[in-house]
């Protein structure tokens, strides 16, 4: 992985949509089903904060939950995990190596043969198509 990048809120704040600062950097949850218009094609999802690789297409499964969902990341140095407590729940939260935006979760309820379900926040992630 490169280097880490940090930036002030402010600089945050100016490069992110409202939604996507909320979630990336106050730690929120986008409501469920409300991104599903990610391409079907070969590509990578990347931080939408960075630009950083995280998850391929190939490893894209539909959950039912109305989140993006992925059995594992693209490079397992590309997300980094921490435990969560919000609402009375404990949770693993997973952000971006690169600059900590945060991600969404995973949970141990996923397909093989990881048998993992990282649930993804969509406004985290642009979509980069293979042929870019």
């Amino acid at each position: 992985m490169t280097q880490t990048i940090e930036k002030t809120e402010a600089e945050w704040q100016v490069q992110l949509s409202p939604l996507a600062f909320k979630v990336t950097r106050k730690h929120g949850t986008e409501p469920a089903f409300s991104h599903d218009d990610f391409p079907k094609d070969p590509g990578t999802f990347a931080c939408i904060c960075c630009g950083a690789p995280l998850f391929s297409q190939a490893e894209k499964f539909d959950s039912g939950t109305g989140w993006p969902s992925f059995w594992a990341p693209l490079d397992e140095e590309a997300v980094g995990t921490s435990e969560g407590r919000k609402f009375f729940m404990r949770r693993t939260e997973v952000h971006c190596a690169r600059c900590t935006a945060h991600l969404g979760h995973v949970f141990p309820d996923g397909p093989a043969p990881t048998g993992l379900r990282y649930c993804m926040n969509g406004v985290a992630m642009e979509f980069v198509p293979e042929d870019q």
